[in-house]
């Protein structure tokens, strides 16, 4: 039986860049790789392939942010689309998910903070910024216990403005409990949390804090409701990808292939929702502190994956009041960024221009 037709790299979807080809300025030369039928003459763009029984390579530029490459194999033909990652670099971002209890001290108590940065929190990832540069990325429920962002004023709106240049805010749930709140969600459940913790963001800190850039509690949801994301402006969402024994929970809809595939690279982009994946390298509130940079160095090991790093923590390890209170989370922090630094990692949103480039 005659092999059939199969790209085998790269993959549909796959954002490439300098260490998956040869790069220049105008184009990035990428070797096509697959099989096909050992007598088929194989056409990659047009060009001659070179076949080595059922294999076939064929070197080809690509030119543009979003690519097309068809292979053709005497009647037989497969298509994809690839991304060129032009000019891409070692970059990093910050994000901190499950944020609720610093914006409920200052709604509730707004006199005792004169700026936003009087609030312990907020000064410390200030301290973060002005040492190493960072920019962070919060992700924010609507409500907790005895509080919700309907009472949150907008007395620092112009200060969140001045400093949205390194601090960002988006939608991450409705609220804490119960786990995984998205498995199930349809289209509208996930449209209506988002606009309401969204709206309030507008309001309370100006439509410059909000990002293209989010990552849903669990990261998780169908395919449907990751479509209401997707047509209310977010591109990127952020996911741990990890394959284990069983299932991926924590890859939205995508399989356990897919999953596994975005693991082994900085980003992959999905043609059917619009929406690109983009790999969380540490959640650093799980580790040791003496783990992190042993950790960092096998999380960025191949040149797929040291490109672009997501460092993730989570409020909850920063609450002194809590069950889950870290005394070291901000060591951690710091540990985790001076790794970055240290390799000349530069601080970056994903939704500044192509994946903070």
């Amino acid at each position: 039986m005659a092999t059939p037709l199969a790209i085998a790299f790269p993959a549909d979807g796959d954002i490439l860049n300098r260490c998956d080809g040869v790069e220049a300025s105008d184009s990035l030369l990428v070797t096509v790789r697959g099989t096909a039928p050992a007598d088929a003459s194989v056409l990659v763009n047009g060009q001659q392939a070179t076949r080595d029984g059922d294999a076939f390579t064929c070197t080809i530029p690509i030119t543009a942010r979003r690519n097309a490459i068809r292979v053709e194999a005497d009647k037989e033909s497969s298509s994809i689309e690839v991304f060129w990652n032009r000019g891409s670099r070692k970059r990093y971002r910050f994000s901190v998910d499950d944020n609720i209890l610093f914006l409920k001290d200052l709604g509730l108590n707004p006199d005792a903070y004169a700026s936003l940065f009087d609030h312990w929190y907020l000064g410390f990832w200030l301290s973060m910024h002005k040492r190493y540069g960072t920019k962070i990325h919060i992700n924010i429920y609507y409500q907790t216990d005895g509080f919700d962002l309907a009472q949150m004023p907008d007395r620092w709106r112009d200060e969140w403005r001045q400093n949205a240049d390194w601090l960002h805010l988006s939608f991450h749930a409705l609220q804490d409990k119960p786990d995984r709140p998205y498995r199930n969600a349809r289209y509208a459940q996930l449209a209506h949390d988002f606009d309401l913790v969204c709206g309030h963001i507008r309001r309370f800190a100006g439509n410059e804090t909000l990002s293209g850039t989010t990552t849903v509690h669990w990261a998780e949801c169908p395919k449907d409701a990751a479509l209401a994301l997707r047509d209310r402006g977010i591109e990127q969402v952020i996911g741990l990808f990890q394959v284990h024994e069983g299932p991926c929970t924590t890859g939205y809809y995508l399989s356990r292939d897919q999953c596994g595939h975005c693991d082994s690279r900085g980003a992959w982009f999905d043609r059917e929702t619009g929406l690109t994946f983009i790999r969380c390298a540490s959640v650093v509130n799980t580790l040791e502190t003496e783990r992190i940079e042993s950790y960092l160095n096998e999380r960025t090991a191949t040149p797929e994956t040291a490109e672009m790093v997501e460092l993730l923590i989570h409020e909850q390890y920063f609450r002194k009041e809590l069950e889950l209170y870290q005394p070291t989370v901000l060591e951690k922090v710091e540990r985790a960024l001076g790794w970055v630094t240290s390799r000349g990692y530069e601080p970056v949103f994903w939704s500044d221009g192509f994946l903070g480039v």
